[in-house]
């Protein structure tokens, strides 16, 4: 597949952090970029502030990156479509996109961690079910979006079934402090960019617990395996749990400040409830749903996940942590 990268116009579709970060990114490489937001006021907002308050505070948005509410004007003469929808939304955004005089020919890149609840499907999926067959890759790692910002080194994997659409996207997202590497599994890719975001928020439960490095490296750990059991059962292959979108997304999601996921669970551990934390938040927590489609996908496929499963049990079955902690350690006795 030979594109030529001339006159290649971008598409962002998600005002939020990530796509904002992004959108600057490739500003700065010198592609023309269109963000669009489904709430016309807040795009509005944007265009007027150019800062992202909501969701990126403090961050300029260069003059050149086109803001719109406008879908149709977003997708016309596009190439490559960046989908930063929250995971719970992304259907509804591509049926939109669907209505429209969409490119057939463009290259789809999610950059949504999570999976969706009614379906138990990945982004990847819900893509080709509502588009068909269009090209399709993910973006995914350990990307706190404010650092992205900053300058602040970091790595991050492009995933596609097709080599010669991870290369060139590979070329497109690169820059001298935002490193891509390729790779060809999709399915471990979005599963550990997704499931990591519910040991985050095991881990910030553990610390509003009061509890200590040990814990944390427990969970971590341990963490990783079940991710890694369920991953293999679903067709990843198993050592790219070991790598940038699997451990080191892992890592950085739960000991960074910027966390939401670790957030919402150090909230949980300080006694909070899961409504009074999310209805205090601007941004989505992706592992709380994730938690909730993980633990229905551990059943389908008969793994056990005892982290998720208690995770789970915390957030939607009103279980004390503390309970939860207990029923974690005191388990049957088994080998690693």
């Amino acid at each position: 597949m030979k594109r030529n990268t001339t006159n290649l116009n971008i598409t962002i579709l998600g005002d939020g952090g990530w796509g904002t970060t992004l959108a600057i990114l490739l500003h700065q490489k010198g592609f023309p970029v269109t963000i669009w937001g489904a709430f016309p006021e807040y795009i509005e907002f944007l265009r007027e502030k150019r800062i992202n308050k909501k969701f990126l505070p403090g961050i300029k948005i260069p003059g050149g990156i086109t803001l719109t509410s406008n879908l149709h004007a977003a997708l016309d003469n596009t190439q490559v479509i960046i989908l930063a929808a929250p995971s719970q939304h992304v259907r509804s955004v591509l049926r939109k996109v669907k209505s429209c005089n969409y490119p057939r020919q463009g290259m789809y890149v999610s950059v949504t961690k999570g999976i969706e609840i009614r379906s138990s499907k990945r982004i990847s999926e819900i893509i080709a079910e509502e588009l068909g067959k269009v090209a399709i890759a993910v973006l995914s790692g350990p990307t706190i979006a404010q650092e992205v910002t900053q300058g602040i080194p970091t790595t991050a994997v492009i995933a596609s079934a097709k080599p010669t659409v991870g290369k060139f996207l590979q070329n497109i997202f690169m820059t001298e402090r935002f490193r891509v590497y390729t790779n060809n599994d999709i399915i471990g890719v979005e599963l550990g960019g997704s499931l990591k975001n519910i040991i985050a928020i095991a881990c910030g439960i553990s610390d509003g617990l009061g509890f200590g490095t040990n814990t944390k490296a427990a969970l971590l750990s341990r963490g990783l395996a079940e991710i890694a059991r369920l991953g293999h059962a679903m067709g990843a292959q198993h050592n790219t749990f070991s790598g940038i979108s699997g451990l080191g997304d892992l890592v950085t999601t739960c000991i960074s400040p910027y966390s939401r996921n670790r957030y919402v669970g150090h909230q949980i551990g300080k006694g909070k409830t899961l409504k009074q934390i999310e209805s205090r938040m601007q941004m989505v927590a992706e592992g709380v749903p994730t938690t909730k489609s993980a633990y229905n996908l551990s059943r389908k496929y008969g793994i056990q996940m005892p982290i998720t499963k208690e995770v789970y049990q915390v957030l939607y079955k009103n279980k004390s942590p503390l309970v939860a902690v207990k029923d974690l350690m005191t388990r049957e006795k088994r080998k690693e």
